[in-house]
C-alpha cells in the first residue's frame, strides 16, 4: 500500500469490467475522476459467469483483509444470459441459479464492513446482428439475444429491490439512444467509449443520489493534499499563487 489512504472502490465482473481500463472505458474514466479521491481497483475477469464469481470471491474479497473496500461496483450477467451448450459446459447460468449467485455475492460484499456500499450493474443490450458476425475457429458458436439480455437485466434489478442494493439498468439506459446498436458497442457485446460513458453518466446518479453517510460522490470526497503552497502555479499578479487540484480542464466531458 502507498498513502496517504483513501476510500477503495473495486470493480468485479466479467469482461465488460476487464476491457474497462481500455481507450475511453467506463473504468478509465472513473479512475481518472476520482485520481485524488479514491483508488479505484480493477477485478475484471473476460470470460466469467456469476457461478465462477462465487466460487472466488472469498479469495477475491477476504473478509480478514485489515482494508475493506467503500465501494464495490459488481458486473455479471451478459455471459450467464447466453444459450446452453448440449455438453453442459460454458458460461450459460439458468435464471433462477443467476439470481441466486447474485444474491450471495450481494450479502457477502456487504458484510464485509458495516460501510462497504455495493451497486449491481445489469446487462446492456447486445447488437444481435454484429455477434452473429463473430466467429472462431477456438469457439463454438456464440448465441447471445436481446431478449435473453432483457431476462437477465430484470431479474437483477427486481433482485437488487428485494435486497436493498443499488442498480444501474444498463440494458435501458443504453437503448435511449436511438442508434444504440452501432454507437455503443464496438463487437456487439462489448462497450464503445460512448457505451461507457453511459455507465459513468448512470454510476454517477446513483452516487449522487444514495443515502450512504459518507457520500462516496467525487464531489463530496476530500481532494488530496489540497492545500496551497507557495510552489503552485504561479498566478497573473506575480504575488501569489493558484491551486489547481481541482481542475477539470483536461476533461473531454463535464461530469456532475
Amino acid at each position: 500500500m502507498v498513502g496517504p489512504s483513501r476510500p477503495l472502490f473495486v470493480l468485479f465482473g466479467s469482461s465488460i469490467v476487464q476491457f474497462s481500463f481500455g481507450h475511453g472505458g467506463w473504468g478509465a474514466t472513473l479512475a481518472d475522476i476520482y485520481s485524488r479521491k479514491a483508488d479505484i481497483v480493477l477485478r475484471g475477469y473476460s470470460g466469467w459467469n456469476s457461478s465462477r464469481a462465487v466460487e472466488v470471491i472469498d479469495q477475491v474479497f477476504p473478509k480478514d483483509a485489515v482494508i475493506q473496500p467503500s465501494l464495490v461496483i459488481v458486473y455479471f450477467g451478459g455471459n450467464d444470459s447466453m444459450g446452453g451448450h448440449p455438453s453442459g459446459l460454458g458460461p450459460h447460468v439458468p435464471l433462477p441459479k443467476y439470481v441466486e449467485n447474485m444474491k450471495i455475492i450481494a450479502s457477502y460484499i456487504k458484510g464485509l464492513s458495516e460501510k462497504t456500499r455495493v451497486i449491481f450493474l445489469t446487462c446492456p443490450p447486445v447488437n444481435e446482428e454484429k455477434v452473429k458476425q463473430l466467429s472462431s475457429d477456438l469457439l463454438s458458436e456464440l448465441v447471445r439475444s436481446n431478449e435473453s439480455c432483457q431476462k437477465y437485466s430484470e431479474a437483477c434489478v427486481e433482485l437488487c429491490r428485494e435486497m436493498e442494493v443499488e442498480v444501474v439498468d444498463l440494458w435501458t439506459a443504453i437503448q435511449r439512444k436511438d442508434d444504440w446498436a452501432t454507437s455503443c458497442l464496438t463487437d456487439g457485446v462489448h462497450l464503445s467509449a460512448e457505451g461507457s460513458d453511459i455507465v459513468v453518466e448512470e454510476i454517477l446518479k446513483v452516487l449522487r443520489e444514495a443515502k450512504w453517510a459518507p457520500s462516496l460522490h467525487w464531489r463530496s470526497l476530500a481532494t488530496e493534499f489540497s492545500e496551497d503552497s507557495p510552489y503552485d502555479l504561479v498566478a497573473a499578479d506575480g504575488k501569489s499563487t493558484v491551486n489547481i487540484c481541482q481542475s477539470t480542464f483536461h476533461w473531454s466531458k463535464q461530469w456532475d
